[in-house]
Parts: C-alpha cells; structure tokens; sequence
C-alpha cells in the first residue's frame, strides 16, 4: 500500500463520502471508488459500510485510521525535508489557530513574519483546539496555536504566554471600573458566551462554565454566541457581560468601548499552546516562525509540556 492509496482511505473517512473526497482530491468519483477497491482487496477485508446510506468505517477501518494518519504525515515530512534543502528559508508552512486567537496582535505578527521571509508561501486556517489538534496529527498544518496543552503522545506541545481572564462589560453598566468581592456577585447577569457544542467542542468554553460553576455560577442566565467579535458587540451594546482575556479586549478596553468589573476571588488564565507533531519535519521556516511567537506572544512564560 503507498501513501495515495492511505490519503485517498483518511479523505474518503474525513469528507464522509466517495464524492465529497473526490472534490478534495479533484479526481473523478470512480477514480476515488476504484483507489479504495484496491485497497481493500489488497487487505482482505473492507475498510468501510454502508449504513442508513452512508459510509462508516468499518472494525479494520477504524483501526487503520491512525496508522494511516501517521504514514501521511511521514510522507509529508519527507518531501518537505527535501524540498528544504534546496529552500533553506523558504517553502510552505501552514498554521492552524484557535479562531478567537487571530487578534490583532496575532495579525500584525504574521504581517510582519510575511514580510520579512517573502519567499515562504504561508497558509492560516482557523478551528477550534481539539480541531488544532487533528490538523497537526495529520500533518495538515505545521504549526498550531490553541488553548491549554493536549495530552496526546503524538503531539509536542510549548506554552508560549497564560493570559489572564477578566470581566467585561458596557462603558455605561453600574458596576463598570469598579469591584466586587465574588465572581457569584455576577450571578444575577446575563451573560455572554461560546456556546458547549458536543460535536464542535471548544476548551474555552468548557473552561469558562468550569470556572462559573466552581465559583457557585452553575445556574445562570446567559447567552449562546459562537462569535468573539458578536460577544463583544452585544456586551458594548449592553446586552450581557462576558469573560474575556486580556488579548481579546484590549482594543475595546483601550478606546473605552468595554470596561472592566474587576473581581476580588477571580484568579483564572489560560495558556496559549505551540502544538507541533512529535518527531515531525520542521522547516527553517517553521522553526523561524515558532521563534517568533516565542518572542512576541508574551514568551517570557515558555516552558515544555
């Protein structure tokens, strides 16, 4: 079996489906179906069937996927290592973030990466941490930004900052700059929200409910919005108060369109994660970029996972 035969099997798995993989892959559908026949036939058992008119994996196909995952990924590092040679600087590297990451600050980094390594082709997709996670295993993205570390073998992981969490309000609610002796004096806010989504979960959001129920918040009101900037337009508009960290309201805090209700027993933070594939090929390019997260994402925190 060779590395097409493995991508063409993880595509078919990932898009849920002969055609939707044949669109990825932008090959013919009984090209697809014929890659996968082969592959099949070549290990004497089905990797995939047929249920309620949809395809699922199989027993051997769900022990196959991880294997195949790795043999991808090997595959990948391998031609990015040779292309490396030739492009010490320069070649593609592709970075997955946690969307409520993609700050400002985070854009000017990458502006200012882009400009002073032209050559480097670099490519950003947004997703939540878990999905970070499975970018990298697979080895569609190089490098990773996401909240908290991930306890996965297969996965190196650097905290490059903690960023403390606080709360934001409208310039014109009562308790707006002042203080409170409890996070549970809140409790009879609205608040604002992501939204705990089983099938797109998100550390964020199962951070911040952890942090309202230890403090006595476990029964509140809130509002569900999957969106950062939402969040912040519905608190400005005076709507709810939300718990944010520091890098995600600092805009607003400075022209004065948030304000703060600082909260005497809240001492909560979140690191910020450099995930990266263990054991995997990193160009010079990849390492210059993890240098430079190291140094301008707050790295005075640094330390292994």
């Amino acid at each position: 079996m060779d590395s097409d035969a493995l991508n063409t099997f993880l595509m078919v798995h990932h898009r849920g489906g002969i055609s939707n993989a044949a669109k990825a892959l932008h090959r013919t559908q009984p090209a697809i179906s014929r890659r996968i026949a082969l592959l099949e036939q070549e290990l004497g058992m089905p990797l995939f069937e047929r249920v309620a008119g949809q395809m699922v994996l199989s027993d051997a196909g769900r022990v196959m996927v991880p294997y195949a995952e790795r043999a991808v990924a090997a595959a990948q590092d391998a031609e990015n290592a040779v292309r490396a040679l030739a492009r010490p600087d320069s070649g593609p590297v592709a970075l997955a973030v946690v969307g409520t990451l993609a700050s400002h600050k985070l854009a000017r980094i990458i502006k200012r990466f882009t400009k002073e390594h032209p050559n480097v082709d670099l490519s950003l997709r947004t997703a939540t941490s878990a999905e970070v996670s499975e970018l990298i295993r697979r080895g569609e993205a190089t490098i990773g930004l996401r909240f908290h570390r991930d306890p996965s073998p297969d996965l190196d992981c650097e905290v490059l900052t903690s960023e403390r969490l606080q709360v934001v309000c409208a310039p014109d609610h009562p308790r707006a700059g002042r203080r409170v002796k409890r996070l549970a004096d809140l409790r009879g806010e609205r608040w604002v929200a992501f939204p705990l989504l089983p099938e797109r979960p998100e550390i964020m959001a199962a951070h911040v409910f952890a942090l309202f129920q230890a403090h006595g918040l476990g029964d509140i009101a809130w509002t569900p919005v999957d969106s950062l900037t939402a969040q912040k337009r519905l608190v400005e508009a005076g709507l709810g108060i939300a718990l944010l960290s520091q890098s995600n309201a600092a805009d607003e805090l400075q022209s004065s369109a948030l304000k703060t209700i600082a909260v005497g027993d809240l001492d909560a933070s979140q690191d910020v994660v450099a995930v990266t594939r263990r054991g995997g090929f990193l160009s010079a390019a990849s390492r210059r970029l993890l240098d430079v997260f190291r140094a301008r994402l707050g790295g005075s925190r640094r330390r292994p996972a």
